[in-house]
């Protein structure tokens, strides 16, 4: 049975036991949220044209046309069928991974991957391999060995971030697709850290590397690089059915807010013709990082997130403690959040600061360590 079956069969099952679930518009006097005190429709009716929260999971009366609206011009921005709408990154993440992944699945995961997606992993109880980060013929080590047992009715997956959120590197996006597709494994990619930040209008990795049909699923943020609550997950309408109706992590959560909604609808439009906030931040991540190794300091990764790694936590402490005396909030990265003995500076770029900053920055950075 193929994982796309595997759906199907289950949506059939529901809807012949009358426990099939889609999402309806909120009607009538209301019964059904958790409004208690009638805020959410005070607050619709004097001060906006949608309400402050969402009272109720989306699947009760926390869905409003908005969302419709969201989650058609995120399909459409990804190219993709469609788009679901989630509370968080971590509760995307980790609700995604859960439900499409079963006892006896196979994932390969990069051993750098975010902590909800382990957490995923755990709730899902699926065998896993973590591979060495980025390490494509460890990869395929793994994929190999597995595609040889090819026990029936178990699925493959791969599990990887596009860009690291502690290491600033990317991942070879096209070349892992083309193995997961060579050993008959399914693409998932947290696309938390590049959404808004790669390609013409700001898709993503995926989108900039051309391999959306090679991806089962994506994730991707709103509260980093597009400043807004929530987070999304990109796949077929397929995908969503079968996440509406089997998602614990969307089921049972209160909905985002539809004011929230009218927020997306208006950055949506402001990200993907923002090229010049795009290429602002590239090149200010060049400028910062070349800064840098003129001064001696060998960051970690390529992109804009930048680690300047320092080993032990109490050096790393000391150097961050100087440079917030400076102005610079820069924070320390410690276990658990990154291995032992690789605590680091984790050092964000924007589009937004000045060619100026980023030259001092980098004279701080080298002298709170050089002083140490």
């Amino acid at each position: 049975m193929t994982l796309h079956e595997r759906w199907t069969t289950t949506l059939d099952q529901l809807r012949a036991q009358g426990r099939y679930r889609q999402f309806a518009l909120p009607s009538g006097v209301d019964f059904t949220s958790n409004d208690y005190l009638g805020y959410a429709k005070r607050s619709h009716e004097t001060r906006m044209d949608v309400s402050r929260s969402g009272t109720a999971s989306r699947l009760l009366r926390g869905h409003h046309a908005i969302w419709d609206e969201v989650e058609s011009t995120l399909a459409s921005w990804h190219g993709a069928e469609a788009a679901l709408m989630m509370t968080s990154g971590y509760v995307a993440n980790e609700g995604l991974i859960s439900t499409l992944m079963e006892p006896g699945d196979w994932v390969a995961g990069d051993e750098l991957n975010h902590a909800c997606i382990v957490d995923g992993l755990r709730l899902a109880r699926c065998r896993r391999f973590n591979y060495r980060h980025n390490d494509l013929n460890h990869l395929e080590e793994g994929l190999r060995a597995e595609a040889e047992r090819n026990e029936p009715g178990r699925q493959r997956f791969v599990l990887t971030e596009s860009v690291f959120s502690m290491d600033g590197d990317k991942t070879p996006l096209r070349e892992i697709a083309n193995l997961a597709d060579r050993y008959g494994a399914y693409l998932i990619v947290d696309e938390a850290h590049s959404t808004g930040c790669y390609g013409p209008t700001g898709a993503g990795c995926i989108d900039e590397a051309g391999i959306r049909p090679q991806v089962l699923a994506s994730m991707h943020t709103g509260g980093k690089a597009l400043a807004l609550p929530g987070a999304y997950i990109v796949g077929s309408r397929l995908l969503k059915e079968y996440l509406t109706n089997k998602c614990r992590h969307l089921i049972f959560t209160t909905a985002l807010a539809p004011a929230v909604g009218a927020w997306w609808v208006k950055e949506l439009a402001r990200v993907q013709s923002d090229s010049d906030s795009r290429a602002r931040l590239h090149e200010n991540t060049r400028l910062f990082r070349t800064e840098l190794s003129a001064r001696g300091i060998q960051a970690g990764g390529t992109e804009y997130v930048v680690p300047v790694i320092v080993g032990e936590d109490a050096p790393a402490v000391a150097a961050a403690m100087s440079l917030q005396k400076q102005g610079f909030d820069v924070r320390a990265i410690r276990p658990p959040s990154v291995p032992l003995g690789t605590s680091r500076l984790r050092i964000s770029i924007h589009a937004d600061h000045d060619p100026a900053t980023l030259i001092r920055l980098a004279g701080a950075v080298a002298e709170s360590l050089h002083h140490d």
